[in-house]
């Protein structure tokens, strides 16, 4: 049996299964809030524990994605003060082999085994099957990792380029550019394009006055669900603002990579606001990149909609282990 788990700030997702043919096929999954857990430790006996009086049998490998960066074997998460250790896995919970990366990479790796119907395409595009691709996972944080073949293999490139600057490509970018800045210092591409991002941008677009306001607070899940609603237009237009952003950052990748391999949109984020991705807003922020824009037209951009894929990478990473 496989033990494979996707460790974000806000949730867990943790599986028990085994891999045959190519296909994950999960024995038992469940879903975990960090929100009130002491560590990552105590979810996963929990989960273990469980996974016992399931007989679900003997665990012989584990893969963990973890959102913060990798040191060897090992991840200090970066919006949650927790440490994920592989070999301290190992001991106390008796896995000979125990591998954790970058949550990014585990998503990266998983896109193989996403099933065609979670796989949307928001950019049509012919991906050349030994170029580069970039992977953006959007949700409470902001997450990138880049494909390269070696050796005729394609490997993760772990990184944190959420937490690179975020470049303005018009002048609204550059006013909530200016407007995040000033409330925060240093703008970071996660300071918009992540759920707090989303409050950012509603934020900016409420102190602009452009729309009438109906929500009480900024939480990114009702901004995104009013905008899609119709139900209030300072929303939609905080949405549209936050795609339009998105389009430039995944464009930026796309370019920085030269990624003909293609763009993969991950994240909890993703599914959500699918309707919006699939609107030209997006497609012309990332092609807007003169003198290149012909070329960015022509690499495929897709959405990963299931929240499983960072759980898939990790059981395949463990399996290849």
């Amino acid at each position: 049996m496989i033990l494979a788990g996707d460790v974000g700030a806000t949730k867990i997702l943790l599986e028990v299964g085994e891999s045959r043919t190519g296909k994950w096929e999960p024995v038992l999954a469940r879903r975990f809030a960090t929100e009130g857990a002491e560590n990552f430790s105590s979810i996963l006996e929990a989960f273990l524990d469980e996974c016992r009086e399931a007989r679900a049998g003997r665990i012989t490998a584990a893969g963990f994605g973890v959102a913060g960066p990798a040191t060897g074997n090992r991840v200090k998460m970066t919006n949650r003060p927790w440490i994920v250790d592989g070999e301290a896995i190992s001991a106390r919970f008796h896995v000979p082999r125990v591998r954790v990366v970058n949550d990014l990479v585990a998503s990266a790796h998983g896109i193989p085994w996403v099933s065609a119907r979670d796989c949307v395409s928001i950019q049509p595009g012919r991906a050349i099957e030994d170029e580069p691709r970039v992977v953006l996972g959007v949700g409470t944080g902001l997450g990138v990792s880049y494909l390269v073949s070696v050796n005729g293999k394609l490997r993760e490139v772990a990184g944190e380029g959420g937490h690179a600057g975020f470049a303005p490509a018009t002048p609204m970018q550059m006013e909530l550019w200016h407007s995040v800045f000033a409330a925060c210092g240093r703008v970071s591409c996660e300071s918009i394009l992540s759920g707090p991002g989303l409050a950012n941008v509603y934020s900016f677009l409420q102190g602009k006055g452009i729309h009438p306001v109906r929500l009480e607070s900024p939480l990114p899940e009702k901004i995104s669900q009013a905008a899609l609603d119709g139900s209030d237009p300072l929303c939609s237009a905080a949405l549209d603002l936050f795609v339009e952003c998105l389009g430039t950052v995944a464009g930026d990748h796309a370019l920085s990579a030269m990624a003909r391999g293609g763009v993969y949109l991950t994240g909890g984020i993703v599914g959500k606001v699918l309707p919006r991705l699939q609107n030209p807003r997006f497609r012309e922020a990332f092609c807007a990149k003169s003198p290149h824009s012909a070329l960015l037209m022509r690499i495929p951009v897709r959405a990963i909609t299931s929240d499983r894929v960072g759980v898939l990478g990790a059981a395949r990473l463990a399996q290849e282990r």
